[in-house]
């Protein structure tokens, strides 16, 4: 078993104020893999004035040290690929190919770009031609709270980590303490690639304590946070007291539009992207609407692809998920699965219980649900499993009623062939993000949501932005 109790402050690991020990459960076996200790208010005060006092330096660096010091993280993230593979394996249970190709991988993609952008951002320009003696200038927002989830560990930590470092902003990580391991090895990028001692540090612990002290304490300037949407309601509330800039991530249940002229594979391609990751996403198309007249069809093909849906070690290469997350979360989906019966839904696929055979582990069968209105509660709550709701509609109208009858506006996907109704949905629906026809959101597209999806946006040039204040200067010659 790992031992992993110590923190990364000030450019060295350091032994926690006070041991708070617990054991990093590995899904696919229900054993620890790990032992990592909970961060104290006291920890989390020495990081937070160590990042306090590595800004007045890191804070006026220049560009081109940023971009070498990122480019030299890069080269050595490369190097680890498989270690930081291994720990997502181990540490959420991704399996092996997925969490090589979309959970690092995303990791290095995010990276990359972030440099590329960095490569191209005007920190300074003037207004406009109207007002040549006006200047914008944008400088780092200064020492940031940096809370990562568990369910993207390296692609949610990159997407903080990596735009802070780009703007200039000192930072203290603290990433979910139910999938700390690949954290702890971007750490070990870092002081091997010599950034300054200060600038980036790392605490492990719970939101309760450790997550309370670092986004209350009176030297964090900004919070930057993904995980669920009540966690960022209270976290938003800490944040008020003294006006810290809040950049919020939270949940999603995605609405996707299937209409009677979609390709041949949008049924089993939305299947597809909801099972994904064991469901654990916040973009997934929990909601899949079908356009009356293929409605029948839409559900036995739905059966069959389900059916035959793989779930199956991490451990092994090959096309399928694995466990979700925590015995927590694998009795929270089973609830939701039976209040699903409950209601009166359909059970399609799948049901209560664990896949036969797989007695060991969080495993879950992704489970179909057809005949949904969307009132029922498998249609509103974040599930964060492989379930899927299936609901008929009959005209565009309705099909947009019932995509944006939800408090959640991440992600909504349309199926058709017909340009026109993709452009008129895609104006229409209230999500930060549309995908259409499988296409996928761009690494770099901006990432985030309306309504209870959050505030702020991740990944290209917006991402950039979130950790930048923008001073306007007027008479400049």
């Amino acid at each position: 078993m790992l031992e992993k109790r110590n923190f990364y402050i000030n450019g060295s690991w350091v032994a926690p104020k006070k041991p708070n020990d617990i054991e990093v459960i590995n899904p696919a076996t229900e054993k620890a893999c790990a032992v990592i200790s909970l961060g104290s208010k006291d920890d989390i005060n020495d990081a937070v004035l160590c990042a306090k006092e590595a800004f007045k330096t890191w804070g006026y660096s220049t560009r081109q040290d940023r971009i070498a010091l990122l480019e030299t993280f890069y080269t050595l993230y490369k190097k680890r690929w498989n270690d930081i593979t291994d720990a997502i394996i181990q540490e959420m249970g991704a399996p092996k190919d997925f969490a090589s190709k979309l959970q690092t991988g995303t990791g290095a993609s995010h990276t990359k770009s972030f440099i590329r952008y960095l490569k191209e951002f005007e920190f300074e320009k003037p207004l406009g031609d109207h007002a040549k003696n006006q200047r914008l200038i944008y400088e780092p927002k200064g020492v940031c709270a940096l809370i990562t989830p568990w369910n993207w560990p390296m692609n949610q930590v990159t997407l903080k980590v990596i735009p802070a470092l780009s703007s200039g902003c000192t930072m203290i990580l603290k990433p979910s303490e139910l999938a700390p391991l690949s954290a702890m090895i971007l750490a070990e990028l870092i002081d091997e690639a010599k950034f300054p001692k200060g600038v980036f540090n790392l605490v492990n612990g719970d939101g309760a304590t450790t997550g309370d002290a670092l986004t209350s304490h009176p030297d964090v300037n900004m919070i930057s946070f993904t995980g669920s949407t009540r966690a960022g309601a209270l976290i938003s509330q800490n944040a008020a007291k003294d006006f810290k800039r809040v950049s919020l991530e939270l949940g999603g249940k995605g609405a996707n539009i299937i209409f009677k002229d979609a390709d041949p594979q949008a049924i089993e391609r939305g299947a597809l992207r909801c099972f994904r990751n064991s469901g654990q996403s916040c973009n997934a198309p929990t909601r899949m609407l079908v356009e009356k007249s293929i409605y029948n069809e839409a559900i036995e093909r739905l059966k069959n692809y389900t059916n035959e849906f793989k779930v199956d070690d991490p451990k092994k290469e090959g096309e399928h998920i694995g466990p979700v997350i925590s015995e927590l979360q694998f009795n929270k989906i089973q609830t939701l699965i039976q209040k699903g019966i409950d209601e009166g839904a359909k059970l399609v696929a799948g049901g209560p219980g664990k896949p036969d055979g797989m007695n060991e582990g969080y495993y879950v069968k992704p489970t179909v649900f057809a005949d949904v209105n969307n009132q029922m509660e498998i249609a509103r709550t974040e599930i964060f499993g492989p379930v899927l709701s299936v609901i008929p509609f009959e005209t565009e109208e309705e099909a947009i009623e019932i995509a944006n009858d939800t408090d959640y506006g991440l992600t909504n996907y349309i199926q058709s062939k017909d340009s026109e109704k993709i452009r008129r949905l895609a104006r229409k629906l209230r999500s930060g993000m549309v995908d259409v026809n499988g296409a996928g959101i761009a690494v770099d597209a901006p990432f985030g949501g309306f309504k209870h999806s959050g505030i702020g946006r991740e990944a290209g040039k917006e991402g950039l932005l979130e950790f930048l204040e923008v001073k306007s200067v007027g008479g400049w010659s």
